[in-house]
């Protein structure tokens, strides 16, 4: 909770200081874009459109955007069709500032830290994903002017997976993904499946958007993410080029260039297959580490692409079709990387890659229903059961979403809440960019859709929604909370080390030390997210201990 305090204090100070820098007023050249200011149509409560562009939530309740144009009218059409819900998520992402920081003087001193950060992000922008980036911050939210400009706002929060990241010892991403083709699925045909574990929130969550977008220049695409964002974290265009991004470790970057999602945006707008993609990557520097599961109908196989802001490496399996990344490097490019080796030893993302594996030898031959079966899986390795909302599980009940493409025949699975357990939505990029779509006025492939996770209906999943929201009860740590009250609490995720960890802790901080020890022993028992949790763990068994002699 603490580290994703600060990944808000950090961006948000951060648009601040940017936004007192009198010396950075670039507004991007749109004059050369013809532009009809757009004039949207309501339809009904959910449905809205202007011309050829149509923005509608379906009976899953994901938001389906289709918008079409030069860059500029991109933005426009965007902005128009979303700006309810584009102001909604601005007012949720900020909100999450209020009571970090409420010092002045310490918001001064963080500012004079960070003036200097994101003054030359523009420059490693590129000048029509500007455009469309100046079009879209037309319907921002007034309110929020103080923190920056509307198209410096717009342009900065497209850094904030980068920033999220960065952090030292924060992951707030803790994403999973594969690729399986050939002799691994059923049909032969190249399957991708990924978790977006991106948390901000559920409330951040509730309003996912799929954007289907048809640019004058390039190639038509599908994205999934949130109003208010032109980046892409998993999508893939009518060529079948598949882009997702995985967090990789890197250091807090001391000035903002390229954010990831704009690369994978420029791949997906630009890029018919993997050279294509690898020379577009090639040509941006990046400010964090990351790896790009990259999936290509026309090569019928994929490759990850690993950047870094000194170093591009690609990973390709050699007599294997099978390909999965969590969050560490595994080119050569970066095999003897220290912060790498030592996130691979530390973190949980080799743990999930080993599940992969394991998971992959249960089910040699994947379908889409089975890759979402492997999305949703929570379980630790041998199906040991380590608590639900493990980080090392594949599905760590947090996911923003979860997507599966089948790039060769141009269809894609997107989740509906709950995280990846609500039901897959299929849509089929053949039919929704072509004139199939404009008669009949849907975009999913309804029957083909996978149905919802039967977890949702469980006892287990309404004790795990109960724990989540009962956990607040342990910040306050002057609250007297009741042994009755700790032991339900625990009782509604018996197997996570976190509820034993928290409760060890309250006793400590309420100098019950006998039983602080007992809980802190008890944590050690269970599977541990991470080695630094299990040091603080033996760090807290040590004070206890020494307070007991």
């Amino acid at each position: 909770m603490k580290s994703k305090s600060l990944f808000f204090i950090f961006l948000v100070l951060n648009l601040i200081s940017c936004g007192t820098r009198k010396s950075v007023k670039h507004i991007p050249d749109v004059k050369q874009y013809s532009l009809e200011i757009p004039k949207v149509k309501t339809i009904n409560d959910s449905t809205f459109s202007f011309n050829q562009n149509y923005l509608t939530k379906n009976k899953q309740q994901l938001w389906e955007l289709y918008i079409k144009g030069n860059p500029l009218q991109l933005g426009y059409n965007n902005g128009a069709l979303t700006q309810n819900l584009m102001q909604h998520q601005e007012e949720i992402f900020f909100s999450k500032v209020e009571g970090f920081v409420p010092s002045k003087f310490k918001q001064k001193l963080l500012r004079g830290f960070l003036k200097w950060y994101n003054r030359k992000m523009y420059l490693n922008v590129r000048e029509d994903f500007q455009a469309e980036l100046y079009g879209l911050s037309q319907y921002s939210a007034d309110k929020y002017d103080f923190i920056a400009p509307k198209f410096r706002r717009a342009i900065y929060l497209h850094g904030a997976h980068d920033i999220g990241h960065a952090m030292q010892d924060l992951m707030v991403v803790g994403c999973t993904s594969l690729a399986v083709w050939n002799e691994n699925t059923e049909d032969g045909d190249l399957l991708i499946g990924r978790n977006f574990d991106f948390s901000v929130g559920e409330n951040f969550a509730k309003n996912k958007l799929i954007e289907f977008v048809e640019p004058e220049v390039g190639i038509s695409y599908m994205s999934v993410s949130w109003p208010g964002m032109i980046g892409v974290v998993s999508g893939m265009n009518k060529e079948g080029i598949t882009v997702t991004i995985n967090a990789g470790k890197s250091k807090i970057p001391l000035t903002a260039k390229t954010p990831i999602s704009l690369v994978t945006r420029e791949i997906l707008q630009y890029a018919k297959n993997i050279d294509e993609a690898i020379a577009i990557a090639r040509k941006r520097t990046v400010f964090v580490s990351e790896s790009i599961l990259v999936g290509s109908a026309n090569d019928k196989k994929a490759v990850i692409i690993e950047v870094s802001p000194k170093n591009l490496g690609v990973y390709e399996v050699q007599n294997s079709n099978k390909l999965f990344c969590t969050n560490h490097f595994q080119s050569d490019s970066f095999k003897d990387d220290k912060r790498n080796q030592k996130h691979i030893v530390e973190s949980h993302s080799e743990y999930r890659y080993e599940k992969l594996q394991e998971l992959l030898q249960e089910n040699p031959k994947l379908n889409p229903e089975k890759m979402a079966s492997i999305l949703r899986d929570k379980s630790g390795l041998k199906d040991k059961s380590i608590g639900y909302g493990n980080e090392k599980a594949i599905n760590q009940l947090l996911a923003h979403h979860a997507v599966i493409f089948s790039p060769e025949k141009k269809m894609v699975w997107v989740s509906s809440n709950p995280y990846q357990l609500g039901e897959f939505v299929c849509y089929d990029l053949n039919e929704i960019f072509s004139d199939k779509r404009l008669k009949s006025g849907e975009f999913a492939k309804s029957s083909f859709n996978i149905r919802k996770d039967s977890f949702t209906d469980s006892q287990e999943f309404k004790n795990y929604e109960e724990f989540k929201k009962l956990g607040s009860q342990f910040e306050d740590e002057d609250k007297i909370l009741s042994e009755e009250f700790i032991e339900y609490y625990q009782s509604l995720n018996p197997d996570f080390w976190l509820v034993y960890f928290q409760v060890g802790k309250y006793y400590f901080d309420h100098k019950l030390y006998s039983k602080a020890n007992i809980e802190f022993e008890k944590a050690l028992t269970k599977e541990i997210t991470t080695v630094p949790d299990r040091e603080n763990i033996k760090k807290y068994l040590k004070k206890t201990s020494r307070k007991l002699k």
